[in-house]
């Protein structure tokens, strides 16, 4: 599809929405209200959205339109090269948004961590993104970035310094810091409420392949941490790492994008590091606990609601302070055919879901502006690779180091 000149290069819909307004101020802060790169901010509310440019002392411009208006989401796209979507649940709110991008031709970026509506997306408008040159890139936020680029810079590294891939590979969590936002909670509760509604969800939520190339989508058992086990490699207890149901179905898609690059026996597996000895072990005993009975409060309608009263409402989150304080220290360690053992740390600044996601895809929306890439569902890694590992480095204040 040909492209014809329009008025934004990028449009940020759900400027009102918690991360919204975070990466409204990162925008203005890194490109400026009506600088070389043309942007916009979209919402349903005009008003909000006069509050949240009047917060940034900005005068960008302003699109004013729902998340349910197709024909208003098909004039927003006629008229810009790339949308950002913040508005979740996306499963709730995001589908005539991704159906308005793949008629227009136009890229797309969002940070959703609902793998059940990835998949729904992928396998309905693939084959129509590919006719029309549409480049959509989900999970563009702390999930999945850090995870899927952390293990596309560990094989080059590996492939670098011993001329093959590694065929294994954990992550685990040494350290974060951060809260949660009602947007986020919003969209655990609305997954737990379609599984409840549709059982048979639980099937696409349990395949670590379930976001895979369209007959791609079986491979090896994989490492999957729900009670306490020691790691060789890491030197310590693993627990659970509640965004690993996201995170290991997108590298899945990586490797699958790629043609299985790394092994037809390829094994990823996330987990949260607890320590050695017998106190690691304690502590990963009580995170196991703690998150099997979440989960299964979380299962059930009754404690479900009453969850959803005492933690955040959207729009609400951590505060400016608590962003700037919050970090993430993430170790990958792989092991090649040949027994060659490699360990990488990739790290990010303020607020892993919210302060860090926010310039996190800001970025990927510019990378990928930059990319020559054909049309279609692709991933971070497959999509943006290198390149938005250095503007990650340059402009986002994550690292990328072997250790």
């Amino acid at each position: 599809m040909v492209r014809t000149a329009r008025t934004h290069d990028i449009v940020l819909f759900g400027a009102t929405s918690f991360v919204g307004q975070i990466l409204t101020k990162y925008m203005v802060d890194r490109h400026g209200s009506h600088g070389d790169v043309k942007w916009a901010i979209a919402g349903r509310n005009a008003n909000r959205l006069a509050e949240v440019a009047a917060i940034n002392g900005s005068e960008v411009d302003r699109i004013t339109v729902d998340a349910g208006d197709a024909d208003g989401l098909a004039e927003m796209c006629a008229h810009t090269n790339l949308v950002i979507s913040t508005v979740g649940p996306y499963s709730l709110y995001g589908s005539r948004l991704v159906a308005a991008v793949v008629e227009a031709g136009i890229d797309y970026v969002d940070l959703t961590g609902e793998p059940q509506w990835m998949q729904r997306m992928i396998d309905r408008y693939q084959d129509r993104a590919v006719e029309t040159g549409a480049r959509l890139v989900h999970a563009c936020g702390f999930d999945s970035v850090p995870s899927d680029l952390g293990v596309w810079f560990l094989q080059q590294q590996a492939i670098k310094r011993f001329d093959e891939p590694c065929t294994s590979i954990s992550m685990g969590v040494k350290g974060a810091k951060g809260g949660a936002s009602g947007g986020t909670i919003a969209s655990m509760m609305n997954l737990m409420d379609e599984v409840a509604s549709n059982p048979s969800l639980t099937q696409v939520l349990a395949n670590p392949y379930a976001l895979a190339v369209k007959g791609d989508r079986d491979g090896p058992d994989q490492p999957n941490v729900t009670l306490p086990e020691y790691h060789d490699g890491h030197r310590s207890w693993l627990a659970p790492f509640m965004m690993a149901a996201t995170n290991t179905r997108v590298v899945f898609r990586t490797h699958s994008l790629l043609g299985h690059p790394w092994g037809d026996d390829f094994t990823y597996g996330e987990s949260t590091l607890m320590g050695g000895g017998i106190g690691g072990g304690t502590k990963a005993l009580a995170m196991s606990g703690g998150m099997s009975g979440l989960m299964a409060a979380a299962n059930f309608g009754t404690s479900r609601r009453l969850l959803g009263r005492v933690l955040p409402k959207p729009g609400e989150g951590p505060s400016p302070a608590s962003q700037e304080r919050g970090y993430y220290d993430l170790r990958f360690h792989g092991v090649t055919v040949g027994g060659n053992e490699i360990m990488v740390k990739v790290t990010g600044d303020r607020d892993p879901g919210y302060g860090s996601t926010a310039k996190i895809l800001a970025e990927a929306a510019t990378t990928l502006g930059d990319s020559s890439s054909k049309g279609g569902f692709w991933t971070p890694a497959t999509v943006l690779g290198d390149s938005f590992i250095k503007a990650l480095v340059k402009h986002a204040g994550l690292t990328f180091d072997v250790i």
